[in-house]
């Protein structure tokens, strides 16, 4: 609306001369004292009457024209300030954007890194149970191993070791060795 405003404002003053003053169907122009009729003066022609209507009329349409550019010159000014406060607000819009875009990206690095750490204790622990489990293993065999040693040690010195459940003890006990030293090595 306001741009049909000045546009309104804008023919209207271009169809007013400040000049050019119609008085009884004559086109007349005024140039400071002076009336012109087709560039003729004719001042001193013009009864004084005539001629204060003349210039009141100029006065009036001087007027109306002062009027006319004020009120545009207001609306232009009011149009700025209004793409002013437009432009602040489409960037005051676009900064919280770019802060929403910026915060959006810190929380999904954030969350990133939140899952590599959980891979990563999930990996120690695994890690820590390996290493558990292998001790444990590595202390059965141990066991076994010991036990084996003193339950030979024990039927051989009682003598209720035959030749054939000698070999096996050896063999039994040899292969705990192994699985021993295999353990020893998971560590």
């Amino acid at each position: 609306m306001k741009i049909w405003m000045i546009a309104a404002c804008m023919v209207f003053g271009l169809t007013l001369q400040a000049q050019d003053v119609v008085f009884k169907e004559v086109t007349y122009q005024v140039k400071g004292d002076k009336i012109l009729k087709n560039g003729v003066d004719v001042t001193k022609v013009l009864s004084v009457e005539d001629q204060l209507q003349i210039k009141e009329a100029f006065t009036i349409k001087k007027a109306e024209l002062e009027k006319v550019k004020a009120e545009a010159e207001r609306v232009k000014e009011e149009n700025k300030k209004k793409e002013a406060e437009l432009k602040k607000k489409e960037d005051e819009r676009k900064a919280k954007e770019k802060a929403l875009k910026k915060e959006e990206k810190a929380q999904k690095e954030q969350e990133k890194a939140l899952k590599k750490a959980q891979k990563e204790q999930k990996k120690a622990e695994k890690a820590l149970k390996a290493k558990e489990k292998a001790k444990s293993n590595f202390e059965k065999a141990g066991k076994k191993h010991k036990d084996a040693i003193a339950k030979y040690e024990k039927l051989k010195n009682k003598g209720k070791l035959s030749p054939v459940d000698e070999a096996k003890s050896l063999e039994k006990i040899e292969k705990l060795k192994e699985k021993l030293e295999k353990a020893k090595s998971k560590l």
